[in-house]
């Protein structure tokens, strides 16, 4: 994992809760407990970032009832030991020649299921499930969904900072030339403003121009903007290891009447997805009240995305707001919602806020206007 940690920000105590936490949720899923390698997992659990995950096994096993241990390869124990959440867990370093996996094997049961990073390597996994035959495996994602879905006040306030550091970009990107520049020169400029307010680390850079609006997920490229364009601006990062992620649809020049009519139909549309926001309310529902929006409008068959994503110490994770999701909000999740409309050959809109469940409803991350915003 590149980018700067949260780890500054947080105490022993707080990693320690949130192994405990961990250990219990995995208990409550049925599962004989959990096996955290390298990733955004880690870092959440202990603050412990290694500089690259290589082929040395890296393993947090925590499970019900025993005290968390941290699996490392001896030359990579003196930066371990050095992470905040590092006096909360036992550390149990290898030397190359040894077998790491019979030493993670010694402190799991021989059967039962495991709950696993998403992003572990495959040969540790089938090296563990060679030395351990009885025992099973599912992802974290999907045995444990919800894990860092709920966010205590200090995850928060990073969060807040970091959508306020991604409005501070669009305010100055705004400002810039557009016509006549490549689509790769403004994206450079947003990357620029991202780490110029605060981030350490940019994820994406989406500028499409014109009919590359309608692919929501466009490789910037070199096309030349146009006047006439409309222009889909996607950018996030991490900031203090908290991520930030905003859309905003501005307009080379005075739109025409149905692009116009076309932004305001998603404004409204992610105006109804937000004010669907509050606690109990399943995160289809989110969904639902936006795509309600977009269809009544008659371009529902062009919103072919779910509306939102999780967002924490990564700028994708759960929850998701999808048709067929049915987990409740809770107070403390975060996550974006950013309908759109892509016309194929033509152009897209996109609008996109962080939004965070609060005890009577939601709280917008990004405050930039979301009205039509033209530019030269």
């Amino acid at each position: 994992m590149t980018g700067s940690t949260p780890a500054a920000h947080f105490t022993t105590d707080d990693y320690r809760a949130r192994m405990e936490r961990a250990a219990r949720a995995a208990a409550d899923a049925g599962l004989a407990g959990l096996l955290v390698a390298p990733g955004p997992d880690l870092v959440w659990l202990t603050g412990y970032a290694p500089t690259a995950a290589t082929e040395r096994l890296t393993l947090l096993v925590l499970a019900p009832g025993q005290d968390p241990v941290l699996v490392v390869p001896t030359l990579e124990a003196p930066d371990a030991e050095k992470a905040v959440g590092a006096p909360a867990l036992t550390l149990r370093d290898w030397t190359d020649g040894k077998d790491p996996y019979a030493a993670t094997a010694a402190l799991l049961t021989d059967s039962g299921r495991f709950g696993i990073s998403d992003n572990a390597w495959a040969m540790h996994l089938l090296a563990l499930q060679r030395a351990l035959p009885g025992t099973s495996y599912a992802s974290l994602t999907e045995a444990l969904p919800m894990l860092r879905a709920v966010k205590d006040a200090a995850e928060l306030e990073l969060l807040a900072a970091a959508g306020a550091a991604a409005d501070a970009a669009f305010e100055e990107i705004r400002t810039v030339r557009f016509r006549g520049r490549r689509e790769s020169e403004v994206a450079a400029d947003l990357a620029g403003l991202l780490r110029r307010f605060g981030h350490s680390q940019v994820d994406f850079t989406i500028v499409a121009s014109g009919p590359n609006g309608a692919n929501p997920h466009h490789e910037v490229g070199d096309r030349v903007i146009e006047d006439g364009d409309m222009i889909v601006l996607d950018f996030g990062g991490l900031k203090d290891g908290y991520g930030s992620d905003t859309s905003r649809t501005v307009h080379v020049g005075e739109p025409t009447d149905e692009e116009r009519r076309v932004h305001d139909l998603v404004r409204e549309a992610q105006e109804a997805g937000f004010r669907a926001v509050r606690p109990g309310v399943a995160c289809q529902e989110v969904d639902r009240a936006a795509r309600a929006v977009i269809a009544d409008g008659g371009y529902g068959e062009y919103f072919i995305h779910r509306t939102g994503h999780g967002i924490g110490v990564t700028t994708h994770e759960p929850p998701y707001m999808i048709e067929g999701e049915e987990q409740p909000l809770v107070p403390g999740m975060c996550f974006s919602v950013e309908p759109g409309v892509y016309l194929p050959g033509r152009f897209g809109v996109r609008i996109e806020d962080i939004v965070t469940v609060t005890d009577d409803g939601g709280r917008r991350l990004n405050d930039t206007t979301r009205e039509m915003v033209t530019v030269e």
